[in-house]
């Protein structure tokens, strides 16, 4: 096969099983990744960086992690460099965009950082796609964009105002409802729900979407938003503090110390494996192939089957033997009670169903290598 699929952000957790899927279905692919220092780890020794072989092989001599196969091109640069993006699409006729900076943040002096990283990157991708006559995306999008998920009271649907730091340093961490003050009852979300994005973060997500859709009308592009719910499994990055909450459970109990559970344990959310999104990304692809210009659709990437953060923490700390998790009722005001999914859209229109289960993901994931400790701290734009 001689077209060239571009991951963008392809060595990253999400980004590297995406390759290694479409490299099994026998696609040609090329990696774009900047190989932030807050993100990848550093070489194991000195005088080793990541370099482009002769051959286009990706890879870091001497490394603890080369997470490409040895038949993938590798661009190292920035989304964000019109130059850099312009090479890297030469010969490209459809790109899977997951470059992008993750998590809720430290603070909000992360905020010019995901602007720029997330939002001016992605505009730089688009404008570079649309000179190379590149008309297919499938976009890494998040649950987040939904802020709190679906809920109802005793009257019916309700929409969730965001939760009050006076309840929350109370302990009462479930949303309530505007028309009774009683706890709102969640329910499962889908793609038809209203955006509502509550931090940095979710708001940059929302915007990518909004530029894709944009590109699509303007240039006749055809793009599949995937809203990844939790993802997790083998490769998660550990000594982040973006990293999801299974990498941070997975990280105290292998260490002997039990898992920190935040607000009460009970938040609801959909944990979907790493082998499942990547394998979403590659049937999004192929959905693209047949619309019709101008086409964006969303997708959510999630098993239809909540679960609550404290199951996850007690499962991962009984595979590792460790200690039972501590509910700590600490919270962080930008987080949301629940968000779990429906995925009757995406089993529908592109025959995607997971296939590993949680009870299996979970057992096989805390056993599972980890990307090694980023080789710096969070970046910060000044």
């Amino acid at each position: 096969m001689s077209d060239i699929l571009l991951v963008t952000g392809g060595a990253g957790f999400i980004g590297a099983r995406v390759v290694a899927t479409a490299r099994a279905a026998g696609r040609r692919v090329r990696v774009l990744d900047s190989l932030r220092a807050d993100v990848h780890p550093a070489p194991a020794g000195p005088g080793h960086e990541w370099r482009r072989s002769p051959h286009g092989r990706a890879g870091c001599e001497g490394s603890r992690h080369a997470p490409l196969p040895e038949d993938v091109e590798f661009v190292r640069g920035d989304v964000g460099d019109p130059e850099v993006c312009a090479a890297a699409l030469r010969g490209v006729t459809a790109v899977c965009h997951l470059a992008a900076k993750v998590g809720l943040g430290v603070d909000l002096s992360d905020a010019p950082d995901y602007v720029r990283s997330n939002v001016l990157g992605t505009a730089v991708l688009l404008a570079a796609m649309a000179d190379a006559g590149v008309d297919r995306m499938v976009l890494a999008s998040s649950m987040v964009v939904y802020g709190e998920g679906r809920y109802r009271d005793g009257q019916g649907p309700v929409a969730a105002a965001p939760r009050r730091i006076a309840d929350l340093q109370q302990g009462m961490f479930e949303p309530r409802s505007p028309r009774t003050g009683e706890p709102l009852v969640p329910e499962q979300i889908d793609e038809t729900a209203p955006t509502d994005p509550r931090n940095v973060y979710a708001t940059t997500k929302l915007a990518q979407e909004h530029l894709v859709a944009s590109w699509a009308r303007e240039t006749g592009g055809r793009a599949a938003l995937l809203r990844f719910h939790n993802v997790y499994g083998p490769g998660m990055p550990q000594g982040t503090p973006y990293a999801g909450v299974a990498a941070l459970f997975r990280t105290e109990a292998e260490a002997g110390r039990p898992p920190l559970v935040f607000e009460d344990g009970g938040q609801r959310r959909d944990f979907v494996h790493v082998d499942d999104v990547a394998a979403a990304n590659l049937a999004a692809l192929d959905w693209t192939a047949g619309q019709d210009a101008g086409v964006t659709r969303a997708f959510n990437v999630a098993t239809g089957q909540p679960r609550t953060v404290g199951e996850l923490a007690a499962a991962l700390a009984a595979a590792r033997r460790a200690p039972a998790p501590i509910v700590t009722g600490r919270f962080r005001p930008g987080d949301v009670r629940h968000i779990t999914a429906s995925g009757e859209r995406i089993r529908a229109e592109l025959s995607w169903r997971p296939q590993v289960a949680f009870a299996d993901g979970v057992r096989d994931f805390a056993t599972a290598p980890m990307r090694p400790p980023a080789a710096a701290g969070p970046e910060r734009v000044r």
